[in-house]
């Protein structure tokens, strides 16, 4: 009988914590890490795009600008099965490396390895695509954000400095994609319930002082605080 209580006790504890935690992510998830009006860099001249549906975010930046040329630090053609000069856009995305390379498509996820991936801190991977011009999917809302050259530059430096590099200082690349279009690298980091790969997005962002959540580990959250001092003309389709 008195184990019976002390077990019940301990589920009501574990039960009180677990949606203690749910809450207080929920809030933070909510909650603008600025509030107000947000101050114009100035120059507001280069465009990124965040793609984002119920689970995921991307960013998809130009492979070349006036401040940073992506064709310096990765080979287009070895992601891609076109020449490099077909490619304008970069599509980035950081998260669980078993996941992710395991997983050909949302609806091909398993609950097992989902479980996975939320609840062990697990190696992390750097999804990137190739695109002839802005890729719009189905399902998926596509933003706009325009940036200074500082703050592009810092969130360019950002993403960089997400790939694993061997000591020769060269990225490692883990495998193609499954589109033929896209290649995995390793990256930096483990991927966890708190750190998702909503959650890197956030951080690339709040480099180049775009307003996110507290937390970022959910996209619509993501999405939903997505601005900056800049405007976008094409801010939403």
């Amino acid at each position: 009988m008195r184990r019976t209580v002390i077990l019940r006790r301990i589920g009501v504890y574990v039960s009180g914590s677990i949606l203690t935690i749910v809450a207080l992510l929920a809030i933070a998830a909510l909650t603008p890490r600025k509030w107000g009006k947000l101050p114009s860099s100035g120059d507001c001249g280069l465009k990124i795009y965040v793609s984002g549906g119920v689970m995921h975010t991307n960013l998809i930046v130009p492979v070349q600008t006036v401040v940073f040329n992506w064709e310096k630090y990765l080979d287009l053609e070895e992601i891609g099965n076109r020449p490099a000069d077909d490619y304008r856009y970069l599509q980035f995305g950081w998260g669980d490396r078993i996941f992710y390379m395991e997983t050909p498509s949302w609806a091909e996820m398993s609950i097992a390895s989902a479980l996975r991936a939320l609840f062990l801190q697990n190696p992390a991977a750097m999804f990137v695509k190739v695109h002839s011009s802005v890729p719009r999917y189905p399902g998926e809302e596509l933003r706009c954000i325009s940036l200074g050259h500082t703050d592009y530059l810092a969130m360019m430096q950002f993403i960089e400095a997400s790939f694993q590099v061997d000591p020769q200082g060269q990225k490692l690349r883990l495998g193609s994609g499954h589109d033929g279009e896209s290649g995995f690298y390793a990256a930096t980091g483990k991927y966890s319930m708190l750190k998702t790969c909503n959650s890197w997005t956030a951080d690339a962002l709040r480099a180049a002082n775009v307003n996110t959540p507290v937390w970022g580990g959910l996209a619509p959250a993501v999405m939903f605080h997505l601005r900056n001092g800049c405007s976008c003309q094409e801010e939403k389709w």
